[in-house]
Protein backbone atom coordinates (compact mmCIF):
# COMPACT_ATOMS: atom_id res chain seq x y z
CA UNK A 1 0.00 0.00 0.00
CA UNK A 2 1.49 3.33 -1.08
CA UNK A 3 0.76 6.15 1.34
CA UNK A 4 0.98 9.66 -0.05
CA UNK A 5 0.05 12.85 1.75
CA UNK A 6 -2.15 12.54 4.82
CA UNK A 7 -3.82 14.83 7.32
CA UNK A 8 -4.41 14.70 11.03
CA UNK A 9 -8.13 13.94 11.27
CA UNK A 10 -9.62 15.75 14.25
CA UNK A 11 -13.02 15.13 15.78
CA UNK A 12 -14.86 18.03 14.04
CA UNK A 13 -13.88 16.57 10.66
CA UNK A 14 -15.43 13.15 11.28
CA UNK A 15 -18.90 14.56 10.65
CA UNK A 16 -17.73 16.19 7.40
CA UNK A 17 -16.43 12.87 6.13
CA UNK A 18 -19.52 10.98 7.22
CA UNK A 19 -21.74 13.49 5.40
CA UNK A 20 -19.67 13.31 2.22
CA UNK A 21 -19.01 17.03 2.48
CA UNK A 22 -15.62 16.66 0.74
CA UNK A 23 -16.32 14.49 -2.31
CA UNK A 24 -13.05 14.89 -4.23
CA UNK A 25 -10.45 13.27 -2.00
CA UNK A 26 -6.97 12.86 -3.55
CA UNK A 27 -5.46 9.43 -4.28
CA UNK A 28 -3.02 8.12 -1.69
CA UNK A 29 -4.81 10.05 1.06
CA UNK A 30 -4.58 8.69 4.59
CA UNK A 31 -5.69 9.92 7.98
CA UNK A 32 -4.08 10.05 11.41
CA UNK A 33 -5.99 10.27 14.69
CA UNK A 34 -4.90 10.57 18.31
CA UNK A 35 -5.29 7.07 19.67
CA UNK A 36 -6.41 8.07 23.15
CA UNK A 37 -9.52 9.80 21.76
CA UNK A 38 -10.80 6.41 20.60
CA UNK A 39 -9.61 3.98 23.27
CA UNK A 40 -13.18 3.34 24.39
CA UNK A 41 -15.47 0.31 24.47
CA UNK A 42 -17.93 1.63 21.90
CA UNK A 43 -20.17 4.52 20.97
CA UNK A 44 -20.63 6.81 17.96
CA UNK A 45 -17.09 8.19 17.97
CA UNK A 46 -15.54 4.76 17.66
CA UNK A 47 -18.14 3.74 15.07
CA UNK A 48 -17.20 6.79 12.97
CA UNK A 49 -13.51 5.85 13.19
CA UNK A 50 -14.24 2.30 12.11
CA UNK A 51 -16.05 3.70 9.07
CA UNK A 52 -13.01 5.85 8.21
CA UNK A 53 -10.67 2.86 8.66
CA UNK A 54 -12.81 0.80 6.28
CA UNK A 55 -12.41 3.40 3.54
CA UNK A 56 -8.92 4.91 3.95
CA UNK A 57 -5.57 3.94 5.47
CA UNK A 58 -5.46 4.99 9.12
CA UNK A 59 -2.61 5.87 11.46
CA UNK A 60 -2.85 5.89 15.25
CA UNK A 61 -0.72 8.59 16.87
CA UNK A 62 -0.46 8.13 20.62
CA UNK A 63 0.14 10.83 23.19
CA UNK A 64 0.25 8.71 26.34
CA UNK A 65 3.00 6.08 26.24
CA UNK A 66 5.59 8.35 27.91
CA UNK A 67 8.40 6.36 26.30
CA UNK A 68 11.19 8.25 28.08
CA UNK A 69 9.58 7.99 31.52
CA UNK A 70 10.74 6.05 34.55
CA UNK A 71 7.07 5.28 35.32
CA UNK A 72 6.07 2.46 33.00
CA UNK A 73 3.00 2.78 30.82
CA UNK A 74 0.11 1.17 32.72
CA UNK A 75 -0.73 -2.28 31.41
CA UNK A 76 -4.38 -1.26 31.04
CA UNK A 77 -3.37 1.58 28.68
CA UNK A 78 -1.37 -0.80 26.51
CA UNK A 79 -4.25 -3.27 26.48
CA UNK A 80 -6.71 -0.59 25.34
CA UNK A 81 -4.30 0.51 22.61
CA UNK A 82 -3.92 -3.11 21.46
CA UNK A 83 -7.71 -3.51 21.28
CA UNK A 84 -7.99 -0.35 19.19
CA UNK A 85 -5.21 -1.51 16.86
CA UNK A 86 -6.90 -4.88 16.41
CA UNK A 87 -10.24 -3.17 15.74
CA UNK A 88 -9.18 -0.63 13.09
CA UNK A 89 -6.01 -2.20 11.63
CA UNK A 90 -3.79 0.90 11.46
CA UNK A 91 -1.05 1.08 8.84
CA UNK A 92 1.13 3.10 11.25
CA UNK A 93 1.30 3.44 15.05
CA UNK A 94 3.39 6.13 16.73
CA UNK A 95 4.09 8.00 19.95
CA UNK A 96 6.55 10.55 21.37
CA UNK A 97 10.08 10.49 22.76
CA UNK A 98 9.24 12.21 26.04
CA UNK A 99 8.01 11.56 29.57
CA UNK A 100 4.74 12.57 31.20
CA UNK A 101 4.26 10.60 34.43
CA UNK A 102 5.66 11.27 37.89
CA UNK A 103 4.97 9.94 41.38
CA UNK A 104 5.02 12.49 44.22
CA UNK A 105 4.43 10.74 47.50
CA UNK A 106 1.10 8.95 47.24
CA UNK A 107 0.06 11.00 44.20
CA UNK A 108 0.43 9.86 40.61
CA UNK A 109 0.57 12.71 38.08
CA UNK A 110 0.20 12.63 34.32
CA UNK A 111 1.44 15.91 32.87
CA UNK A 112 -0.34 17.06 29.67
CA UNK A 113 2.90 17.88 27.87
CA UNK A 114 5.92 16.14 26.36
CA UNK A 115 8.73 16.74 28.82
CA UNK A 116 12.46 16.66 27.93
CA UNK A 117 15.17 14.49 29.43
CA UNK A 118 18.97 14.26 29.28
CA UNK A 119 20.01 11.90 26.49
CA UNK A 120 22.29 9.71 28.59
CA UNK A 121 23.18 6.08 28.08
CA UNK A 122 20.99 5.28 31.08
CA UNK A 123 18.07 7.09 29.47
CA UNK A 124 18.67 5.25 26.20
CA UNK A 125 18.49 1.89 27.97
CA UNK A 126 15.24 2.97 29.65
CA UNK A 127 13.67 4.10 26.36
CA UNK A 128 14.76 0.87 24.67
CA UNK A 129 13.00 -1.08 27.42
CA UNK A 130 9.84 1.02 27.18
CA UNK A 131 9.65 0.85 23.38
CA UNK A 132 10.24 -2.92 23.41
CA UNK A 133 7.50 -3.38 26.01
CA UNK A 134 5.07 -1.24 24.00
CA UNK A 135 5.79 -3.06 20.72
CA UNK A 136 5.38 -6.44 22.39
CA UNK A 137 2.08 -5.33 23.95
CA UNK A 138 0.48 -3.99 20.77
CA UNK A 139 2.02 -6.57 18.44
CA UNK A 140 3.16 -3.93 15.97
CA UNK A 141 6.17 -1.82 15.08
CA UNK A 142 6.10 1.57 16.75
CA UNK A 143 7.32 4.82 15.22
CA UNK A 144 8.93 7.19 17.72
CA UNK A 145 8.63 10.95 17.22
CA UNK A 146 11.47 13.39 17.89
CA UNK A 147 10.59 16.12 20.42
CA UNK A 148 10.54 19.89 20.14
CA UNK A 149 12.88 21.82 22.48
CA UNK A 150 12.58 25.20 24.14
CA UNK A 151 15.81 25.12 26.18
CA UNK A 152 18.87 22.91 26.44
CA UNK A 153 18.54 21.06 29.74
CA UNK A 154 22.11 19.77 29.42
CA UNK A 155 23.62 16.51 30.63
CA UNK A 156 23.50 14.77 27.25
CA UNK A 157 25.81 11.92 26.28
CA UNK A 158 24.43 11.63 22.76
CA UNK A 159 23.24 14.00 20.03
CA UNK A 160 19.57 13.50 19.29
CA UNK A 161 20.12 11.91 15.88
CA UNK A 162 22.54 9.36 17.36
CA UNK A 163 20.14 8.64 20.21
CA UNK A 164 17.33 7.98 17.73
CA UNK A 165 19.54 5.83 15.50
CA UNK A 166 20.64 3.61 18.38
CA UNK A 167 17.05 3.34 19.62
CA UNK A 168 15.85 2.19 16.20
CA UNK A 169 18.69 -0.29 15.80
CA UNK A 170 18.16 -1.81 19.27
CA UNK A 171 14.38 -2.16 19.12
CA UNK A 172 13.49 -2.40 15.44
CA UNK A 173 11.20 0.60 15.87
CA UNK A 174 10.96 3.26 13.21
CA UNK A 175 11.21 7.02 13.46
CA UNK A 176 8.49 9.57 12.96
CA UNK A 177 10.39 12.73 12.10
CA UNK A 178 8.46 15.89 12.86
CA UNK A 179 10.06 18.56 10.68
CA UNK A 180 8.41 21.41 12.54
CA UNK A 181 9.91 20.12 15.80
CA UNK A 182 13.36 20.28 14.22
CA UNK A 183 12.79 23.79 12.86
CA UNK A 184 11.46 25.06 16.21
CA UNK A 185 14.23 23.37 18.20
CA UNK A 186 16.99 24.66 15.93
CA UNK A 187 15.68 28.21 16.27
CA UNK A 188 15.26 27.99 20.04
CA UNK A 189 18.64 26.36 20.72
CA UNK A 190 20.66 28.23 18.09
CA UNK A 191 21.37 25.13 16.00
CA UNK A 192 21.57 24.48 12.25
CA UNK A 193 18.29 22.88 11.17
CA UNK A 194 19.73 21.54 7.92
CA UNK A 195 22.59 19.86 9.80
CA UNK A 196 20.06 18.27 12.17
CA UNK A 197 18.10 16.94 9.18
CA UNK A 198 21.26 15.61 7.52
CA UNK A 199 22.33 13.75 10.68
CA UNK A 200 19.15 11.68 10.91
CA UNK A 201 19.36 7.96 10.05
CA UNK A 202 17.41 8.02 6.78
CA UNK A 203 16.86 4.26 6.67
CA UNK A 204 14.95 4.32 9.99
CA UNK A 205 12.49 7.05 9.00
CA UNK A 206 9.02 5.56 8.59
CA UNK A 207 6.89 8.71 8.56
CA UNK A 208 7.28 12.49 8.35
CA UNK A 209 5.14 15.20 9.93
CA UNK A 210 4.86 18.87 9.03
CA UNK A 211 2.95 21.43 11.07
CA UNK A 212 2.70 25.13 11.77
CA UNK A 213 4.17 27.15 14.63
CA UNK A 214 3.96 30.62 16.15
CA UNK A 215 6.39 33.06 17.71
CA UNK A 216 5.99 33.45 21.46
CA UNK A 217 4.82 36.99 22.16
CA UNK A 218 6.92 37.28 25.31
CA UNK A 219 10.26 35.97 24.03
CA UNK A 220 12.21 34.99 20.96
CA UNK A 221 11.03 31.38 21.19
CA UNK A 222 9.10 29.58 18.50
CA UNK A 223 6.21 27.48 19.83
CA UNK A 224 5.20 24.18 18.27
CA UNK A 225 1.57 25.27 18.28
CA UNK A 226 0.04 23.29 15.40
CA UNK A 227 -2.41 26.14 14.85
CA UNK A 228 -1.12 27.79 11.66
CA UNK A 229 -0.20 26.89 8.08
CA UNK A 230 3.15 25.18 7.52
CA UNK A 231 5.96 27.67 6.95
CA UNK A 232 8.13 27.76 3.82
CA UNK A 233 11.17 26.86 5.94
CA UNK A 234 9.50 23.69 7.21
CA UNK A 235 8.45 22.63 3.70
CA UNK A 236 12.04 23.15 2.55
CA UNK A 237 13.40 20.98 5.37
CA UNK A 238 10.85 18.29 4.54
CA UNK A 239 12.03 18.27 0.94
CA UNK A 240 15.63 18.02 2.13
CA UNK A 241 14.87 14.95 4.26
CA UNK A 242 12.79 13.29 1.53
CA UNK A 243 15.72 13.70 -0.86
CA UNK A 244 17.64 11.35 1.46
CA UNK A 245 14.89 8.94 2.50
CA UNK A 246 12.93 8.62 -0.71
CA UNK A 247 9.11 8.74 -0.51
CA UNK A 248 7.68 8.39 2.97
CA UNK A 249 4.16 8.92 4.32
CA UNK A 250 3.95 12.69 4.82
CA UNK A 251 1.35 14.07 7.22
CA UNK A 252 0.00 17.58 7.70
CA UNK A 253 -0.84 18.15 11.39
CA UNK A 254 -3.27 20.77 12.68
CA UNK A 255 -4.61 20.68 16.24
CA UNK A 256 -6.02 24.17 16.87
CA UNK A 257 -7.61 26.99 14.87
CA UNK A 258 -8.98 24.18 12.71
CA UNK A 259 -10.07 25.18 9.22
CA UNK A 260 -12.67 23.19 7.28
CA UNK A 261 -11.48 19.82 6.04
CA UNK A 262 -11.39 21.08 2.44
CA UNK A 263 -8.85 23.76 3.40
CA UNK A 264 -6.60 21.24 5.12
CA UNK A 265 -6.75 19.00 2.08
CA UNK A 266 -5.77 21.91 -0.13
CA UNK A 267 -2.70 22.57 2.04
CA UNK A 268 -1.88 18.86 2.00
CA UNK A 269 -1.52 19.14 -1.78
CA UNK A 270 1.83 20.82 -1.08
CA UNK A 271 2.90 17.60 0.59
CA UNK A 272 1.58 15.57 -2.33
CA UNK A 273 3.63 17.66 -4.76
CA UNK A 274 6.80 16.94 -2.78
CA UNK A 275 6.11 13.20 -3.02
CA UNK A 276 5.04 12.95 -6.66
CA UNK A 277 8.50 13.04 -8.30
CA UNK A 278 9.88 10.64 -5.67
CA UNK A 279 7.14 8.09 -6.35
CA UNK A 280 7.58 8.56 -10.09
CA UNK A 281 11.32 7.89 -9.83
Amino acid sequence: MRLGAGIGLRLPHLAELAAGAVPDLPPGLWFEVHAENFMVAGGPRLAALRDVAARWPLSLHGVGLALAGTQRTPRAHLQRLRRLCDLVGPVLVSDHLAWQRVVLGASHWHVPDFLPFPRTRTALALVISNVTRAQDAIGRRLLVENPSHYADIGGHDLPEAEFLAELAQATGCGLLIDINNIHVSAHNLGLDAEALIDALPAEAVGEIHVAGHRADSGSTLLIDSHDAPVSAAVWALAARLLARTGPRPLLLERDAELPPLAELLAEAQLAARLLEPLHAG
